[in-house]
């Protein structure tokens, strides 16, 4: 795992293709019969991109607060938005847009300060040799239920059709982790369709290492990637080792025209804070239209998200987890040095913050975006028995930023929090 990758924080997912054109979900829309192939497939015609603007995507990214960005150079409809020499399905060539998407912005993320993250679909719904086996070479009884664009309906398995279709993932993987300077990260999907053995792992990974020594992959290489990536529900218990949120602004990946169910700013902000208190990243997705163009209300969404980062930045950026919600109802950060805690205030409260557990004497509290000192108290407590009391930090709706607030706690020492069950007092 790349320090990087854990000090980021924050992510901004793209969904681009030429789903943006009628506003259908991306690739799904045919793969499950909503739609034809053919009919999905003439949005190749009315993608221009004519509006795209690389620098200015990359602009609003970093305006975001985030460190890392993740296009989808490929999802599973199988049209590549790079210029691949091993299919004639692309943007390049059959499109309007005759633009290396890819490139354009990979070069304006990189030159931003960016990290480099790739979104390739391992499995390829358009690819004439992908539906050639079944996962784990694994027959169906009943062959009605086959989907004829991932596993033959016919029930008669080609292996060597497979490998060919292993050899094209891999000559393309090979452009896109070789044809657009260093890549950070690569972020598979669609790994459930086959096998560990059937992607060729653990080697298809070392091949991807030879190409690109440095890059991390995400959780979907079926066991071999390396840190998890939970999509749309937050977890409630901390995933174990390095981990991402993925998760949409509205209700779709893609742009889709009649959706109007956006979160709200005050809610993406809530939902990045629980995804930092437990150690993790959030990777937020937006879906720009067909002609390039970002939706005012993802971009206001963005660039809000940033101006409230901005103003936090130091409870954000090189800490790592915080207490559990049982000492506080609420997210929180530790400084690297864990001298330092910051509470995450979601709601306007009425006198007190209530923290529980907290061995340490506080030297000072501080109203982040404001720099007001709150002062506080503490009741109850068995000092002798090394049981602390409950502290009540004064705060009122008036100390409240507009959005959420951080309270910034320092001590002399670490911070040590008690997680006993309580005692009798047998003396006092």
């Amino acid at each position: 795992m790349q320090q990087w990758f854990t000090d980021a924080k924050l992510g901004i997912f793209i969904h681009y293709g030429i789903y943006a054109v009628q506003g259908v979900a991306e690739s799904w829309s045919f793969y499950n019969g909503k739609m034809s192939r053919e009919d999905y497939m003439k949005q190749l015609d009315g993608f221009t991109a004519s509006k795209f603007d690389a620098k200015h995507w990359a602009d609003m990214i970093a305006r975001s607060g985030a460190k890392y960005s993740v296009l989808t150079t490929k999802h599973h409809d199988g049209v590549a938005l790079f210029d691949t020499q091993y299919s004639d399905l692309s943007v390049m060539k059959a499109t309007p847009a005759k633009r290396d998407i890819v490139k354009e912005w990979s070069d304006a993320i990189r030159e931003r300060g960016l990290h480099v993250g790739m979104y390739y679909s391992l499995i390829d719904w358009s690819h004439p040799d992908y539906p050639s086996v079944f996962e784990s070479g694994v027959v169906p009884a009943d062959l009605s239920q086959v989907n004829r664009f991932s596993s033959p309906v016919d029930g008669i398995q080609d292996e060597e059709t497979w490998q060919k279709f292993l050899t094209f993932n891999n000559n393309q993987l090979g452009e896109v982790l070789t044809n657009y300077g260093p890549v950070d990260l690569l972020w598979f999907d669609g790994d459930w369709e086959r096998s560990a053995e059937q992607w060729n792992l653990p080697a298809f990974k070392e091949y991807l290492k030879s190409l690109s020594p440095n890059v991390i992959i995400n959780s979907r290489l079926q066991g071999h990637g390396d840190y998890k990536t939970p999509e749309q529900g937050i977890p409630i218990t901390r995933p174990e080792g390095a981990w991402e949120f993925c998760t949409t602004i509205n209700t779709s990946w893609g742009y889709v025209h009649d959706d109007h169910k956006y979160k709200s700013l005050n809610q993406i902000i809530r939902m990045f804070c629980d995804c930092i208190s437990m150690g993790g990243n959030m990777l937020l997705d937006i879906g720009p239209m067909e002609d390039g163009t970002i939706d005012p209300r993802q971009e206001d969404i963005l660039l809000g998200l940033g101006d409230w980062i901005r103003a936090h930045e130091e409870a954000i950026y090189g800490t790592q987890d915080g207490i559990m919600t049982r000492y506080y109802l609420g997210g929180s950060t530790l400084s690297a040095d864990k001298k330092t805690l910051y509470l995450f205030v979601y709601d306007a409260p009425k006198e007190n913050i209530c923290l529980k557990g907290l061995c340490n004497p506080i030297k000072k509290i501080t109203v982040l975006h404001s720099g007001k000192e709150l002062t506080h108290e503490i009741h109850g407590g068995v000092p002798w028995f090394d049981i602390p009391g409950t502290t009540w930090i004064h705060m009122t709706p008036e100390d409240m930023h507009e959005q959420v607030s951080v309270l910034k706690l320092e001590f002399d020492e670490e911070v040590r929090m008690y997680g006993g069950a309580g005692a009798v007092v047998t003396h006092n």
